[in-house]
């Protein structure tokens, strides 16, 4: 049983999209997530993806439905499915960039997350699921002009405290040097700022996915400062 690919719009429509459950991660949109899939159900479902162009979810879970058995080795891996979770009703998804398949079957891809979706109905749970789902974007703000001004200065607070926390790590250093410096990094949104920023730090998962459900980019910038000031 497959699912056709529906396109979202402004007005709310839905997509199918199929998932792909990865306990303790969450991805955001603006970032490339690289994959290896090796179970059989999901190299069947990423070559529908390929096929057909429906999104992938990478997404946290909730919870375990099933357990997998245990693989000895890589050919049992390669010929059983694993455990089966249920994944958080917000994620992140995108298209696949097929990168390799190995002689044994294996998949190397990009995954480019492009939207935050909410899961709808599941419109297929086995052998992967596929679900339902409508755009996450987020809410206007009440005074654009206001939280545009606070927003900026976040971003530069967000900046400076991570070029401290690096603070005699060279590589660290560089690397916030690049984003405070460079034109792209200063030329993003707030909202894109907020999302793509993940694609260099990492906190836990539950914290990630808490960010992830925020429907405000001034809401995530003024979290994400807090965590780092604790730091």
């Amino acid at each position: 049983m497959t699912a056709d690919h529906a396109t979202p719009d402004a007005s709310g429509s839905t997509t199918d999209i199929c998932i792909f459950p990865i306990p303790g991660c969450v991805t955001f949109p603006g970032t490339v997530f690289p994959l290896h899939v090796f179970e059989p159900r999901y190299r069947a479902m990423i070559q529908h993806c390929l096929d057909t162009g429906m999104p992938v979810a990478i997404c946290h879970t909730e919870k375990m439905i099933s357990p997998g058995k245990p693989a000895d080795n890589l050919e049992e891996a390669l010929n059983s499915n694993q455990a089966t979770y249920r994944p958080y009703d917000v994620v992140s998804a995108g298209r696949c960039e097929l990168v390799e398949i190995s002689d044994d079957g294996r998949m190397y891809l990009n995954v480019h997350i492009e939207q935050r979706y909410h899961l709808g109905e599941a419109v297929q749970l086995l052998p992967y699921q596929i679900y339902q789902c409508e755009a996450f974007p987020d809410r206007e703000a009440e005074d654009a002009e206001q939280e545009d001004a606070d927003n900026a200065q976040l971003k530069d607070k967000i900046l400076h405290r991570l070029y401290a926390l690096g603070q005699g790590d060279e590589d660290v250093q560089r690397s916030i040097n690049y984003l405070m410096e460079s034109p792209e990094w200063q030329a993003k949104t707030a909202q894109a700022f907020s999302f793509e920023l993940f694609g260099m730090i990492a906190f836990d998962a539950d914290i990630l996915q808490e960010i992830l459900e925020m429907d405000s980019a001034n809401e995530r910038l003024n979290y994400t400062l807090a965590l780092l000031n604790d730091v």
